[in-house]
């Protein structure tokens, strides 16, 4: 068995991955690393995430930096600002025998000045990304005109995400004679021309097949109606009860819908788009790996750099428009040698994207028929006697069991099961319509005519908006507390920077409008008016799409 021993690696990097509880390393570790400490080559390397990508590049790296001096001698490249402080703090893991090691991380939505005084005091290695760095570059804040490594971590999602130009601008500020490794889960045409572009005969290493999504991963299918999707995850999540996983949708409003339906189901459910500030963003993701949360539903371009381990189901809600996208949804799964799942729900017109994926993935996929009601209730009451039978006991009830065996004597197994079972499940529905895929259909159109509601609807105005730190969810939420409504009966929230628009049933107008008369919040009295019939409010502009995505 190879161990890291072998790989040639310095006593204080082994010394750290003795401590992490690294014992043997993975493919792309024991291919990679030999290599980058014995050669000074450029690299590209192809492994899905998860494989070890960040100790590949990042054990190298600090084995060559001189720490007797505080120039920036390592670059490494990110897509978002989650993965950008992941891999600080596992390169601050990797070095933590190295007693002089700074590494600064650095990104949006954090303030420029503190991080700019961090790389004065002197950062050896910098994570970036690309948006923060270019910035810091055309400010002078940064200097990496003379760095040893640049890696491009991720490089067909920072491409996917738009950051082609960006990119091209900060590696001209780089040195011609240092060691460029690039890590990519994936090799589109754009990979290929960054590699050709800016790196010098490159070596490329491929783990596992090139394109396909990762071997531990099962890849499953439903054919479902397009309104009856969420009875369809409604039913996966029954039927596997320790689920922990990501669902994806294509938008931020279906991410919270979704969210919100999961809830009211009494599922730990949580959204995170592009809407919640990044705060709120933090919360959510520090629940999810704490597993206080046990499905996050997210848009993919919010949950680019979520690397949470031990993730049992990707679930894609909707298909995305590129086949790439999907496998790296998939590969948020079967990670470290652990199985995984991924599932996709799709209807009749789309069946046809399967066989794209797989033939770009090189494997079947197999097609599921959706369980029935009373499979769904059996699964659970086997999953419930399970936990019941592996429960540790709690030897302090020793003194109070015998006041618990004469409170139940008069009652025999059978009756005494089924009032523990009638207690436990009090509040799950055996109606087999309210659980079958027709009924959500049902369902799911009085929720649209909820909230798309054309024709009897009001339109208001209200003096807050993103300026008051309100995202329309955070609005949504304030107005519908406010007001003691349903889940549904505020819809369309439009927030601008200073002032928001909300729809309610025109049977709520004269509620909505004698609340706010009065209402003053911080010193500031808060307005809301009715709107005028037939204008409509549309603050969204369409973003334009980068040139690099491919399409089904």
């Amino acid at each position: 068995m190879t161990t890291f021993q072998s790989l040639g690696l310095s006593a204080p990097l082994l010394k750290a991955a003795e401590k992490l509880g690294f014992e043997s390393p993975t493919e792309v570790q024991n291919k990679v690393i030999p290599l980058l400490l014995n050669d000074k080559t450029d690299l590209v390397a192809l492994a899905q995430t998860g494989t070890g990508k960040t100790a590949a590049f990042g054990f190298p790296m600090l084995q060559q930096i001189d720490f007797g001096t505080k120039k920036t001698q390592g670059l490494i490249l990110s897509p978002t600002r989650e993965l950008c402080l992941q891999i600080t703090n596992e390169m601050e893991h990797y070095g933590s025998e190295i007693r002089q090691i700074n590494v600064v991380a650095i990104y949006g939505g954090a303030n420029i000045t503190e991080q700019a005084k961090k790389i004065k005091r002197g950062a050896h290695i910098v994570v970036a990304t690309p948006g923060r760095l270019k910035d810091m570059i055309r400010r002078k804040l940064v200097d990496i005109s003379a760095i040893n490594f640049c890696v491009l971590d991720e490089a067909d999602e920072m491409l996917n995400m738009g950051f082609y130009e960006d990119i091209k601008s900060i590696l001209t500020h780089t040195p011609d004679k240092k060691s460029s490794w690039l890590f990519s889960a994936t090799m589109p045409p754009e990979v290929n021309t960054i590699a050709k572009k800016f790196m010098t005969a490159p070596i490329e290493i491929t783990i596992g097949t090139k394109n396909a999504g990762t071997k531990n991963v099962d890849h499953q299918f439903f054919v479902v109606g397009g309104r009856e999707r969420y009875a369809a995850l409604r039913a996966v999540v029954g039927m596997n009860p320790d689920i922990f996983g990501c669902v994806f949708c294509r938008t931020k409003i279906e991410t919270q819908k979704v969210a919100e339906k999961l809830i009211q189901d009494g599922h730990k459910a949580a959204a995170i788009h592009g809407d919640l500030s990044q705060n709120q963003r933090d919360a959510v993701m520090q629940s999810f790996r704490k597993k206080k949360i046990q499905l996050l539903i997210a848009t993919d371009v919010a949950a680019r750099g979520i690397d949470v381990d031990d993730i049992t189901h990707v679930i894609n809600y909707q298909l995305p428009d590129e086949i790439e996208t999907y496998t790296h949804r998939s590969g948020r799964t079967g990670r470290a040698g652990k199985l995984g799942t991924s599932i996709i729900f799709v209807t009749k017109s789309d069946r046809r994207k399967i066989k794209l994926i797989e033939n770009k993935l090189q494997t079947k996929l197999t097609e599921l028929e959706m369980p029935s009601p009373e499979q769904i209730f059996k699964n659970k009451i086997q999953h419930w006697v399970e936990q019941v039978k592996n429960t540790p006991l709690k030897g302090d009830l020793q003194p109070y069991l015998d006041s618990a065996f004469k409170g139940l004597e008069e009652l025999d197994k059978e009756t005494l099961i089924e009032l523990i079972l009638s207690k436990e499940f009090r509040n799950f529905d055996l109606n087999p319509k309210s659980l079958s895929l027709s009924e959500g259909k049902n369902n799911e159109k009085r929720s649209d005519r909820k909230i798309n509601a054309p024709k009897d609807k009001d339109r208001f105005f209200i003096n807050l908006g993103a300026r008051d730190q309100y995202e329309w969810t955070t609005l949504k939420d304030f107005i519908r507390s406010y007001l003691k409504l349903g889940m549904d009966d505020v819809f369309q929230v439009e927030v601008m920077k200073n002032f928001s628009f909300f729809s309610t049933h025109k049977k709520h107008r004269d509620l909505v409008l004698k609340s706010f008369e009065n209402l003053n919040l911080d010193s500031r009295r808060i307005s809301v008016e009715l709107t005028k019939k037939g204008k409509t409010f549309s603050p969204n502009k369409k973003k334009k799409k980068s040139g690099f995505k491919k399409k089904f």
